[in-house]
């Protein structure tokens, strides 16, 4: 995960654009919905700044804005001239790789998380560290455990995952060359 962020600074690039499947916290957030994650809260108890220092890097990066309000402006206009419903929300970040547990999804709700997943954080942490501006998309693929009528299948989020990321490779389509333009 982390090393996607540094790859990518390493090269030059001073965004990074990342993308999530979740679950939908927050009630108007079913499969198939889209989220720009505008804050997190990390469950994942992982440091990924932890260990040697990377060349380029701030060991205590600030991240009172982890994600980029510019950017997510933008990302919300091109949605709109796209006709896609993109709302803005908090992520929820555990370590997975199993899905989360009622009791964990009970408490992200109580913290204010709007959809729960299992990367986009450590990613999120470490271009910070490294001075780059992010931008998050939250594809909402389930309800999140608990919260639904069925358990969280695997075959369910692949299937959400590939309805929504049409909608994201759309807005992607669009956003790329805009942010590569300045």
């Amino acid at each position: 995960g982390a090393a996607r962020a540094r790859g990518g600074r390493a090269l030059g690039a001073g965004t990074l654009v990342l993308t999530n499947a979740s679950g939908g916290i927050r009630s108007d957030l079913a499969p198939g919905a889209l989220m720009l994650v505008d804050d997190h809260i990390n469950l994942g108890f992982q440091a990924p700044l932890a260990g040697p220092l990377h060349p380029g890097e701030e060991r205590f990066p600030d991240m009172s804005r982890p994600y980029d309000g510019e950017l997510m402006a933008f990302a919300e206009e091109v949605a709109l001239a796209a006709g896609i419903r993109l709302t803005r929300g908090v992520y929820g970040w555990v370590g997975g790789p199993n899905f989360e547990t009622p009791a964990e999804v009970l408490a992200l709700r109580a913290a204010g998380a709007d959809v729960v997943g299992m990367s986009t954080v450590p990613e999120a942490i470490v271009a910070r560290a490294g001075g780059q501006r992010v931008l998050a998309i939250s594809v909402v693929t389930n309800r999140a455990a608990g919260l639904g009528l069925e358990v969280v299948d695997h075959e369910e989020v692949m299937a959400w995952g590939a309805v929504a990321g049409e909608k994201v490779a759309v807005l992607l389509e669009e956003l790329v060359p805009l942010l590569a333009a300045g």
